[in-house]
């Protein structure tokens, strides 16, 4: 039997108002100032201020740095960097989606490993030598599991590619999925977001690296999501949502330690060339590319359908497996209301073999489970424009 590893965060809390550990988790761990990071939105809407409220009440120091942009750039982290510094933070408090905790994370890495202050040298696997400034975690959407992962992404604008750095020293130290920061998503984010966490799930599930392990967790993460997130967007049901809160988390779990596959390709370039929101652009793309992978993974497809996706496709041939598989997904995202195609997101047809040399760059496509070729990309891509 081969080893196989798997690498956790240390300690997470679930629920609605999990936050209220946060105060004691910090002092607790003799920490003494606190960076806090998080997005404009976030800021001006009040979300964030739901954890800052429990540092005042505690007396615990901090300053906000609140810059945190979508597909956040280089020059995000640049100026966390140097606000972290300036207040002489000795842990970092991230509020947000993946966004504001992939920030987080790469100012967490360099402000410990200086030599990588140019950020580009953290693409791909980073191998850094230090662990990074500690980080405690509270996710606000139901979908990147950047919580529990030990992944981040930073858009690289001068050469419109987006960075996957993949580092064990940059996992948070305590994840607080707190369902309360969730509830208050706008409809269209918890939809593009819930659709990226069942995209980690299913790719996850059947990436090359899989294990009984990685298969365990996100099995169940496809059911949680499959089962709840209908409710979740369209009813803002709170246990809806805490299913979520709870599939998403399971589902990062799983493929931190097995990695992704070609969807992630495709959809980290929409978001580096047309600024495209991540879990939108991997919601449009994951029916194309599950009935490109279909000819190497229906049996995995046929598990998923028998045990999460309430059909009995135990007898069904391989192209009906394939077929219902993948109408499954289109209609759970019709359901949510996610947009169906590239070009409705300003995908352009002419763009397409610049785009498909990208994803052949990019550091998921390894995992996925079909070998593709730049031919491939292309094909995939004008099937979801």
């Amino acid at each position: 039997m081969a080893v196989t590893k798997f690498v956790l965060n240390e300690t997470s809390y679930f629920g609605e108002g999990a936050r209220s550990v946060l105060a004691d988790e910090i002092k607790n761990r003799g920490f003494k100032k606190v960076l806090v990071v998080t997005d404009k939105s976030l800021y001006e809407v009040g979300v964030s201020k739901k954890v800052t409220d429990i540092l005042d009440e505690a007396g615990i120091e901090y300053g906000v740095f609140h810059e945190v942009l979508p597909n956040p750039p280089i020059a995000n982290v640049n100026s966390g960097i140097r606000m972290c510094k300036e207040i002489g933070a000795d842990l970092i408090v991230a509020v947000g989606g993946g966004s504001s905790i992939d920030t987080a994370k790469a100012i967490s890495i360099i402000m410990t490993n200086p030599d990588r202050a140019d950020v580009v040298s953290l693409n791909g696997a980073s191998n850094t030598k230090n662990k990074g400034l500690p980080i405690i975690a509270l996710p606000t959407t139901a979908g990147t599991a950047a919580e529990v992962t030990i992944n981040y992404v930073i858009t690289d604008p001068e050469r419109e590619i987006k960075m996957v750095c993949v580092d064990e020293h940059d996992i948070p130290i305590v994840a607080i999925v707190d369902t309360e920061l969730m509830a208050s998503m706008p409809k269209s984010i918890a939809a593009s977001t819930g659709m990226d966490a069942l995209t980690h799930a299913i790719e996850g599930y059947i990436t090359k690296n899989r294990n009984t392990m990685s298969q365990m967790f996100s099995m169940k993460a496809i059911q949680l999501i499959y089962d709840n997130l209908d409710k979740a967007v369209n009813e803002k049901d709170q246990e809806a949502i805490n299913n979520m809160g709870l599939g998403q988390y399971i589902a990062g779990m799983a493929f931190s330690n097995v990695g992704l596959g070609i969807v992630h390709s495709m959809a980290h370039q929409l978001g580096a060339v047309y600024d495209t929101p991540h879990g939108l652009a991997n919601a449009i793309l994951l029916p194309t590319v599950m009935r490109f992978n279909g000819e190497t993974s229906y049996e995995e497809y046929r598990e998923i359908l028998v045990q999460a996706f309430h059909t009995d496709a135990r007898k069904f041939t391989k192209e009906e497996v394939i077929k219902t598989f993948c109408e499954k997904i289109k209609d759970l995202s019709e359901r949510v209301g996610i947009t169906q195609t590239v070009s409705e997101v300003g995908g352009k047809v002419e763009d397409i073999p610049m785009l498909a040399d990208k994803a052949m760059e990019d550091p998921c496509k390894p995992g996925n489970p079909r070998e593709v070729t730049k031919e491939d990309f292309i094909k995939l891509y004008e099937e979801a424009m």
